[in-house]
């Protein structure tokens, strides 16, 4: 299996894609709004391309955050908050927001199997910092470490009672980014004693199945290399001091954070001792350049893949979709509180 993530160009898999995805075996998908018309077409190309390799369980991401950042979206889908309501419920009411939660990424987890999606790129856990770029912003889960690991931690929580997955994110830490990562490169000058702050969530969160890199340079840890291209940050600060060892796929490589070709940011991505390289849009040049570019997936790997599928829906059948109303009608009761 190939240790990348490939996007698509459409509703439906071209012929092109459907001859190299089969050969090159990627360890998986995501999808975007180009991705996404209807209820039944989603779930046909989920189905589609579950069939290329035969897995029980095959890796299908999508960035269904709520708010701004949604693919899935009115008036076929549910529209969800962003991260900030629940931080705004958790000043007044601090179980009920963990609860609000909860219920929030069950219900967006069920529309997601209804789709035969098995990961989600979801929750946030960059502690949101006064003045920083609004790249994060709204999105962030609050400013206090250990409310971000609560709200966290009652998201990936929703996520898996509807049998998906979810990514914490941007390890090690967005919150500080005073540009968006997508254009340039974030330069963060905090030292290491005040980015404990920003490691909090992820430490206490450590235990998730999967995990998604930032494009940030830290000049405390590696003046010369962005947290996805550095072997310092991913083999000290995240897989020694956060402690975290499962699944660590990069963020974009597309984005304008990184230079060189993009199969060339793959290489060093894997170099520097990430799992996955995540490649969003689908150019077949960049696609057919990362699998020559990426050594075979290691056994490693290998495992972390299959322990962050291993409660994820087999979408053998329709999802069961019954819960969802109760789960909105709990969550908005409990977002009125605020």
């Amino acid at each position: 299996m190939l240790p990348a993530i490939f996007g698509l160009s459409g509703l439906t898999l071209t012929d092109d894609e459907r001859a190299f995805f089969r050969d090159a075996d990627p360890a998986g998908y995501i999808l975007f709004g180009r991705n996404i018309e209807s209820r039944a077409q989603v779930r046909a190309l989920t189905d589609d391309l579950r069939a290329l390799h035969g897995r029980d369980r095959t890796f299908i991401c999508i960035d269904q955050e709520g708010g701004r950042v949604a693919r899935m979206k009115p008036p076929v889908w549910t529209p969800y908050p962003p991260g900030e309501r629940f931080d705004r419920l958790y000043d007044v009411a601090p179980a009920s927001a963990i609860e609000a939660a909860r219920a929030n990424a069950h219900a967006l987890g069920l529309d997601l199997a209804e789709a035969g999606i098995s990961v989600d790129c979801l929750p946030l856990l960059d502690v949101r910092q006064p003045g920083a770029h609004d790249v994060i912003g709204d999105r962030a889960l609050g400013s206090e470490p250990m409310r971000v690991a609560a709200l966290g931690r009652a998201t990936l929580d929703g996520l898996a009672r509807a049998g998906v997955a979810g990514v914490v994110k941007h390890m090690p830490g967005h919150g500080r980014s005073m540009v968006d990562s997508h254009k340039e490169t974030p330069v963060v000058t905090a030292s290491a004693e005040d980015l404990e702050l920003d490691l909090a969530p992820f430490r206490a969160l450590k235990d998730a199945p999967i995990a998604m890199t930032g494009h940030l340079r830290f000049t405390a840890w590696d003046a010369e290399n962005p947290a996805t291209l550095s072997p310092f940050v991913i083999g000290e600060i995240i897989r020694r001091q956060i402690g975290f060892d499962g699944l660590l796929l990069t963020d974009d490589l597309d984005m304008q954070a990184l230079g060189g070709t993009v199969p060339e940011r793959a290489v060093r991505a894997q170099a520097a001792g990430c799992d996955i390289a995540l490649n969003c849009w689908a150019k077949m040049d960049d696609m057919i350049g990362i699998a020559e570019g990426l050594a075979p997936m290691s056994a490693r790997t290998a495992a972390r893949l299959d322990r962050a599928l291993a409660g994820t829906a087999a979408f053998d059948g329709p999802a069961d979709m019954g819960a969802q109303t109760t789960l909105l009608a709990t969550r908005d009761r409990l977002l009125e509180l605020a």
